[in-house]
């Protein structure tokens, strides 16, 4: 059938006539025809119904040299428009003509999975991931989209929502179907059956990291390899084949039969020690108890045994000095033997040497690669707190008649003698100070005197007839201690500070027969000042579980001929602590008052007066004392060299704050002091002055060195 096109609309627009073709074609000449007229030539043509928008505006050339199909005018139309800057919008059997930038607000099709329509049509799609990031795929996408239409990412179901022509969307598609790969080869498991895998895996890290295969830049060059301890395999993985299949052949032309009587080997331990791995393995193969393993129990002693407590009156070792570390290798092999297996522990070369058929040994090889790893630290730091105040007050006066004691005659004497604060001889009553005045105690004494008296037993003493005291008394300490420590999960640690000092527990003296006195004492040493002892062990749920033991203590008096007066504050607990969190362990608050008062009956209760009649004491003393302790697990090397600078900082600022100031005609001595972190001496930047262990640097294991500076 032929197409009829109106020549009115050919005439009136000013381009040729479209000239009938064969049944299905039509000629399509349009020559700077007005886009109102071309599109209601081809709605004529191909049946549809057109909403031209009244933005829509301009001339459209067409030229077909030969009869096109019906099928085509329609598709030629949408290219012609979008050329223009025009987009085209189906639906409800209305096509829309909009200015590209509206189309993608206007409705259209929408479609999910792979896209069957073509052409220059608007169409939005829907696109799921499966292994990219939809997110990631937009920025490599969003070029290639048409400048007005959209790309969006929905992070939720991993898809890409685009509104594009249905070409390019096409085109798009095939794109994100070769990005969207699985990524890199699935790793493959190679059995070993006569090696063990934990060696074979050691081996090859060895040889990939000197060929750079392990660490490579290019991930077509890494291969990665690691070891099933349970099933004795190695697990491959690579990006490139080739390479994955090499590794597997060298893992095969490893696993091969040991030679008879080549069942020696020796593993070198990274972490654990090898005298206790070998006696973990020792009660695992023979059932018993280890060996003398330590029962680590959960309760810390608050002394030391105490050495010999007999000799001279010379200086005993302490036990603190002289006890053997927890923590101390053996001192020789262990070594045993059962089950077809022989271990023997070199502490010296912290090796375990093993002598078994390669099936056992394989099995040994696992336990001992779980039990050599790398033990957790805790870094625990102590807050003390101690404040005290003491007030104390007297007051008081003292009377007494002694001028007629060396009279013939009858005469009366006597007085008030108060010794409200000590006994005897204390100076503060009136009868030491008549003996010797310069023994008066302190505070304000005032008194009256005639002469001297000679009392028999004293000698003559001054006629002292009316004393009057008054003494105020306040005593504050603010003390503050801070011991920290360092020490490896599910081991103790200690640290003392103060002093031991020697305490006598008899003393005796020998004559025989001669006139010699050979005096002999014994004694013991006991610390004195501030203990903390503390036993930590991270438990899997990432909490700490610490025994702890902390004492403060310091001499009272030694003026006591029976010996040192020592006070002692003690605390003993096993609490559970997260990691970082402060508690509090005990606390003392203590407050106590003491009101005396020494006066004679009847006189020293009457109201002012009777003041003259009595002695007036009072004093109160108050001490709060607190523990606080925060626990801090140390996993990896960089957290321990957190700690270490922050408190090499501080020791150094300290350092400098208390820097002499120069004065004008002393030579100029400049205070050691730490160098920067990372700074040798001598070096461009570094402190003047040497350390304090001459021309060495204290060594500090990871001290940040200064980040190099940007161009």
């Amino acid at each position: 059938m032929r197409a009829l096109v109106v020549l009115a609309f050919a005439f009136s627009a000013g381009f040729a006539p479209v000239a009938p073709g064969a049944d299905d074609a039509v000629t399509l000449n349009f020559v700077n025809a007005d886009i109102e007229a071309v599109v209601k030539a081809v709605a004529e043509i191909t049946g549809r119904n057109f909403l031209i928008d009244p933005r829509v505006k301009g001339s459209i050339n067409i030229i077909s040299a030969r009869p096109v199909p019906k099928s085509l005018v329609y598709p030629t139309l949408l290219s012609a428009l979008r050329l223009q800057g025009f987009a085209v919008v189906e639906g409800d059997g209305v096509v829309k003509i909009v200015p590209e930038a509206d189309a993608k607000q206007q409705g259209g099709a929408v479609s999910v999975g792979p896209l069957s329509a073509g052409g220059d049509r608007l169409v939005t799609q829907v696109v799921t991931l499966k292994f990219e990031s939809a997110a990631q795929l937009v920025n490599v996408l969003r070029p290639l989209i048409t400048p007005n239409n959209t790309i969006a990412a929905f992070p939720g179901s991993n898809a890409l929502v685009i509104t594009d022509y249905a070409d390019n969307l096409k085109r798009i598609d095939r794109i994100i179907a070769s990005l969207d790969q699985a990524p890199g080869a699935e790793p493959i498991l190679v059995p070993v059956r006569n090696a063990s895998a934990l060696d074979i895996v050691a081996l090859l890290n060895r040889l990939l990291a000197d060929s750079g295969a392990a660490g490579a830049a290019d991930a077509q060059q890494r291969v990665m390899i690691m070891a099933d301890a349970r099933s004795n395999s190695i697990l491959v993985r690579a990006d490139n084949p080739g390479r994955l299949a090499r590794v597997r052949q060298l893992i095969e032309q490893l696993d091969t039969p040991g030679r008879p009587g080549g069942n020696m080997f020796i593993v070198y331990l990274k972490n654990a020690e090898a005298g206790r791995v070998a006696q973990t393995l020792r009660a695992m193969l023979t059932g018993g108890d280890g060996g003398g393993l330590q029962s680590g129990g959960s309760t810390l002693s608050p002394q030391a045994p105490l050495m010999g407590n007999t000799g001279q009156a010379g200086a005993v070792p302490s036990p603190a000095s002289t006890a053997p570390l927890a923590s101390a290798p053996l001192a020789g092999a262990t070594s045993f033997s059962a089950n077809g297996a022989t271990i023997t522990a070199d502490p010296a070369s912290n090796a375990l040497v093993i002598m078994a058929p390669e099936p056992v040994y394989n099995n040994l090889r696992a336990i001992i690669e779980k039990l050599d790893v790398r033990r957790a630290q805790v870094f625990i730091e102590a807050l003390i707190v101690e404040v005290s105040a003491d007030k104390a007050a007297e007051f008081g006066i003292q009377w007494q008649a002694l001028s007629g004691y060396n009279s013939t005659q009858t005469r009366v004497i006597g007085g008030t003698n108060f010794t409200p604060r000590g006994p005897s001889g204390s100076g503060n009553n009136i009868i030491d100070v008549a003996v010797n005045p310069g023994l008066v105690g302190q505070g304000l004494a005032l008194g009256v005197t005639k002469g001297t008296v000679v009392i028999p037993g004293l000698g003559t003493i001054t006629n002292l007839a009316f004393l009057a005291r008054a003494l105020e008394t306040q005593v504050g300490a603010n003390i503050l201690s801070t011991p920290t420590l360092l020490t490896l999960d599910n081991e103790e640690a200690r640290i003392i500070v103060g002093q031991n000092i020697p305490i006598v527990t008899g003393s005796y003296a020998t004559t025989g027969n001669s006139t010699t006195v050979t005096p002999f004492q014994t004694f013991e040493r006991r610390d004195v000042g501030l203990v903390l002892r503390v036993k930590p062990q991270i438990t899997e749920g990432g909490t700490i579980r610490l025994v702890l033991y902390q004492e403060v203590s310091r001499i009272e008096d030694v003026s006591i001929q029976a010996g040192v007066i020592l006070s002692k504050r003690a605390l003993e607990s096993t609490v559970i602590v997260d990691d970082t969190q402060i508690i509090v362990l005990g606390g003392l608050i203590e407050d106590r008052l003491t009101d005396g008062s020494d006066k004679v009956p009847l006189f020293g209760d009457i109201p002012i007066a009777g003041a003259l009649f009595r002695y007036d004491a009072r004093r109160r003393q108050k001490t709060n004392l607190m523990i606080f302790i925060k626990p801090t697990v140390l996993r990896t090397s960089a957290d321990g060299r957190d700690i270490t600078s922050e408190r090499y900082e501080y020791l150094r600022g300290e350092q400098e704050r208390q820097t002499p100031p120069q004065r004008l005609f002393w030579d100029d001595q400049t205070q050691p002091t730490l160098p920067r972190q990372g700074v040798l001496p001598g070096t461009p930047g570094a402190d003047p002055t040497p350390p304090l262990l001459g021309d060495r640097p204290p060594l500090l294991p990871g001290a940040n060195p200064p980040p190099p500076a940007r161009p």
